[in-house]
């Protein structure tokens, strides 16, 4: 909703380039205070409250934008919407984690696949409704009443704290668990390097955000119908992919994926950069979606599974990193790109991905699980790790 709608926003509120730029600064700065506010959170009431919660702020801000009538209100509006963002960005992938873990086999990328598939659901309903024509504020009204239905239908369902795996089953109070150096009661060295794969990963993704379409639009002269072309072939292989790679992950590791996922993202942006033609550069594009479909989830889940205590700011910590990598990778480029050419530039993402690969190794699980009854979506419930 935000996104699609960025354009007719702008003309409202009379914001030029620049001021958008640092509006968007202003809404990862404040994504990234709601994820490290809600690791905290999590960790002393569990991920489900935290989740309904979150979810239901979203479903209430998400308005805020479209009534802006200046850059001060839409500041304001982007706070709101930045810090209850990244609030359920931390908080639904901690209850993956915890889902996970009871279904004993990896479905994290399944999950991160119906978050790429709300992505495509969400820009075609903005675009079919500006073009019939319906007011901005009734389309975004609408989709905040569907994300309350959401929550309102799912919230019985969602994973809830299981006593008898976590602190409380210690005999220590959550609360004084939360309070100490929790980094303490994790490998701190995995931590910082999945912070640093985390970031690489979403630094590349980012990219293609950002730069697909304009690459193949100044490259080739191509129209701009047919360099929002390449994003969507970058969309559209990634969202498949994710829905069809969890198995893959249970076959042969979250290691292999990462490493092999991270080449083929590699040779996509290869491909892009390289083409004589657009159509090849497109298919490019497609692989480099292909390639990147699997990482992210592989980080979240070995994120997740850091430590039983403070899982919610192992996560919190991680995604953060993640984010700034999301937002410092077109910048990254652009910078380079300024200099050079975006060619040039967009090798950044290239750079990107061969650190991750190097260091896909972290992703493996460690440590061994207490198998969970089937059936029974405990929060602080362990199963086997796939290995």
């Amino acid at each position: 909703m935000w996104v699609a709608h960025i354009p007719v926003i702008s003309a409202r509120t009379e914001v030029d380039h620049d001021q958008l730029g640092g509006l968007l600064l202003l809404l990862g700065a404040s994504a990234f205070v709601g994820m490290q506010v809600c690791g905290r959170l999590i960790d002393r009431r569990g991920s489900r409250p935290v989740t309904i919660g979150a979810a239901l702020l979203l479903s209430a801000v998400i308005i805020t934008p479209v009534l802006a009538v200046d850059a001060l209100t839409l500041a304001a509006a982007l706070v709101a919407f930045g810090f209850a963002n990244g609030c359920l960005d931390v908080s639904m992938n901690a209850q993956a984690v915890v889902v996970e873990r009871a279904y004993r086999r990896p479905i994290m990328s399944s999950f991160h696949g119906f978050f790429s598939a709300g992505s495509l659901v969400g820009s075609g309903v903005v675009a079919a409704t500006l073009w019939a024509d319906v007011g901005v504020i009734l389309t975004v009204a609408c989709a905040a009443m569907t994300g309350v239905g959401v929550v309102a239908w799912s919230a019985r369902g969602l994973a809830g704290r299981e006593v008898g795996t976590d602190a409380s089953a210690r005999g220590v109070d959550v609360a004084d668990t939360a309070s100490t150096k929790w980094w303490r009661t994790v490998d701190r060295r995995r931590l910082v390097l999945l912070a640093v794969v985390a970031f690489a990963l979403m630094l590349a993704e980012g990219t293609a955000y950002d730069w697909s379409a304009l690459h193949v639009v100044e490259t080739f002269g191509s129209a701009e119908a047919v360099g929002a072309i390449a994003f969507g072939a970058f969309s559209a292989t990634m969202t498949v992919a994710r829905f069809v790679i969890d198995p893959v992950v249970g076959s042969v590791g979250p290691v292999a994926v990462v490493r092999y996922g991270g080449l083929l993202g590699a040779a996509g942006i290869l491909i892009a950069v390289l083409s004589p033609v657009p159509a090849l550069a497109i298919v490019g594009w497609g692989v480099f979606g292909l390639g990147l479909a699997g990482l992210i989830p592989q980080i979240f889940t070995a994120a997740g599974n850091l430590s039983g205590e403070s899982s919610g700011r192992t996560i919190s910590a991680v995604v953060g990193c993640g984010y700034l990598g999301m937002l410092a990778g077109p910048a990254v480029v652009g910078f380079i790109s300024s200099r050079t050419s975006l060619n040039t530039g967009l090798l950044a993402a290239v750079v990107a991905l061969v650190l991750a690969v190097a260091l896909a190794p972290v992703v493996r699980p460690q440590g061994t699980r207490v198998p969970t009854p089937r059936g029974h979506l405990g929060e602080g419930a362990r199963s086997s790790d796939a290995t």
